[in-house]
């Protein structure tokens, strides 16, 4: 059990197994930039097929034909384009994400008083997560617009490297609308998608320790307790893919030399809806939700090996 409040009054920080002080926030940084940047950075070649298909349904028209195009025209490196940028934005993502989630849930808890944060945690979850991804979309975007740019250029046509991609990126500032052009879509995709992810998650867990695992939480193992992470990380993950593929279409497209100087609801119209909405829809419901179990898992696991508990519980 964490250490009683210094006030001696009802403190959300000190309800855990250890207090949530400075040295908690700042292990929960690290440890989402360890469950976002590995994660991301894995699935690269599977975003890169998705990005394609996105922009260019013509020619990448699923996974598995998707995959085996981008290597017969550019080797298997072709699958790979985009992990310098994917990896150190979402590891910048996350950092945000998770870290700032563990202390807005904390604050919006305090601020609405034990009996209201008890019976609206839904609404705490919400609200926490909405704020922290605010912030972390704002560290991602400008390497996100580089990934999308790397990952749908036909090959030759912009550098690879990432370093080399992102001064290309700001000497195309006019054109490609670089750093924070793509942030309202962004945040559009992404703060739907965080609502979801930590509410379902939240909310699922609780389902496992009220119906599945009844008795109380830290009586059960280490393994068990992650196993519960992963298997509701990953339901949640499906939700989210539904949630969020219309906005994260357009982000895509929005790197499409096709679309350049066109408005989001220019490129929405012309689109369409139900081709935002389904269009690479199956692979990313594949890929975010074995990539959001993984990054629960891994966020999870840095947590017990800090001794800070896992997330969630009745």
């Amino acid at each position: 059990m964490a250490d009683l409040p210094p006030s001696g009054k009802w403190d959300a920080r000190y309800l855990g197994p250890v207090p949530h002080d400075a040295s908690y926030y700042a292990k929960a940084m690290l440890g989402g930039a360890l469950a976002c940047g590995i994660t991301h950075a894995g699935i690269t070649p599977l975003d890169v097929t998705k990005c394609n298909m996105q922009v260019n349904p013509a020619k990448y028209k699923g996974l598995l034909p998707g995959l085996r195009t981008i290597v017969a025209e550019e080797g298997s490196k072709g699958l790979w384009k985009g992990f310098g940028p994917t990896f150190v934005g979402y590891s910048l993502q996350g950092m945000f994400k998770y870290g700032l989630y563990e202390y807005f849930k904390d604050a919006y808890m305090n601020l609405a008083g034990e009996e209201a944060s008890s019976k609206y945690k839904g609404a705490i979850w919400l609200a926490g997560s909405a704020s922290a991804e605010f912030f972390a979309d704002v560290a991602l975007c400008p390497l996100e617009m580089t990934k999308v740019k790397i990952q749908t250029s036909a090959p030759g046509t912009f550098p690879v490297p990432m370093f080399s991609a992102l001064s290309e990126m700001s000497k195309l500032k006019a054109e490609t609308r670089y750093p924070f052009g793509s942030l309202v879509p962004l945040w559009s995709r992404q703060i739907p998608y965080t609502m979801a992810k930590f509410f379902f998650f939240e909310y699922i867990v609780g389902l496992f320790y009220r119906h599945v695992f009844t008795k109380p939480k830290e009586t059960y193992s280490s393994t068990t307790q992650l196993g519960v992470t992963f298997a509701s990380g990953y339901l949640a993950g499906v939700v989210c893919a539904l949630v969020s593929h219309p906005a994260d279409s357009l982000v895509s497209l929005m790197g499409k030399p096709a679309n350049r100087g066109k408005s989001l609801g220019q490129i929405a119209s012309e689109t369409g809806i139900v081709t935002l909405a389904t269009k690479g829809l199956g692979t990313r419901v594949l890929m975010i939700g074995t990539l959001t179990g993984f990054q629960w898992w891994i966020y999870d696991s840095f947590k017990t090996a800090m001794g800070m508990g896992t997330t969630g519980g009745k």
